[in-house]
């Protein structure tokens, strides 16, 4: 573990690197990531630092890949909601993640995460999304509490060792797990309409997903989101 001291040459001082473990304010912890290689990526998680591990292909990037797909096509049909994948969030003073993806409404459509001035999203978006293989300790442990106490309001956790998908929803302040339907299906109450085919998924089954996804999406509940994003959109 770095030991946080800065160490001087004459006059110019060179900034210690992020290291796993490290406990760090979020200002020191952006000054320190700003200045490592272009390919590290850190989060910061309840103050502690975590570097990330080599992403493999079918315990992390290919199933990252079919929910990327999933929430595209949510997005495309529901105007007033984005997507985005890998980016920094700033949560909170503690919390800086960087989860796989998420799924948020836009400010002007009553959102409450935004882009600031210098690019990042900040607060809590309604949905983020973790591909969990090695990393599903810390998913699952520091990462959900972190993600509850700055009220994301859904989690999914997809453990590709296990071959299961966690979907949380916030009640209070903590999660409780949505449960699948009769058919194995599980529809998000932030977000109407976006439904997931857990089996299909857990299979790689791409056509299924997808036909779920678009019953979802022509759903009663689906059409009356629309209808009220568009009314918050009017209304300002």
């Amino acid at each position: 573990m770095s030991t946080g001291v800065v160490e001087t040459i004459g006059r110019k001082s060179r900034i210690p690197p992020l290291e796993n473990g490290d406990r760090l304010s979020r200002d020191e912890f952006e000054r320190r990531y700003a200045a490592m290689p272009k390919h590290v990526k850190a989060e910061l998680i309840e103050g502690v630092v975590y570097m990330a591990s080599p992403v493999r292909l079918e315990g992390h990037a290919r199933p990252d890949g079919r929910l990327i797909g999933w929430l595209y096509d949510y997005q495309a049909a529901t105007p007033g909601v984005e997507f985005a994948v890998n980016g920094t969030i700033r949560l909170g003073d503690e919390d800086e993640p960087q989860p796989d993806s998420i799924l948020y409404v836009l400010p002007e459509y009553g959102g409450t995460a935004h882009n600031t001035k210098d690019d990042y999203l900040e607060y809590a978006p309604e949905l983020a999304i973790e591909i969990a293989a090695s990393s599903a300790s810390k998913d699952l442990g520091p990462k959900k509490r972190a993600y509850a106490a700055n009220g994301i309001r859904e989690y999914l956790v997809w453990k590709t060792l296990e071959d299961s998908i966690d979907w949380f929803v916030l009640r209070g302040n903590h999660y409780e797990s949505l449960k699948m339907d009769a058919t194995g299906v599980i529809h998000s109450e932030v977000f109407p309409g976006l439904w997931l085919n857990v089996p299909a998924v857990l299979q790689l089954d791409s056509a299924a997903v997808k036909a779920t996804s678009q019953q979802g999406l022509q759903s009663p509940e689906h059409t009356r989101f629309v209808a009220e994003l568009a009314g918050r959109r009017q209304s300002e």
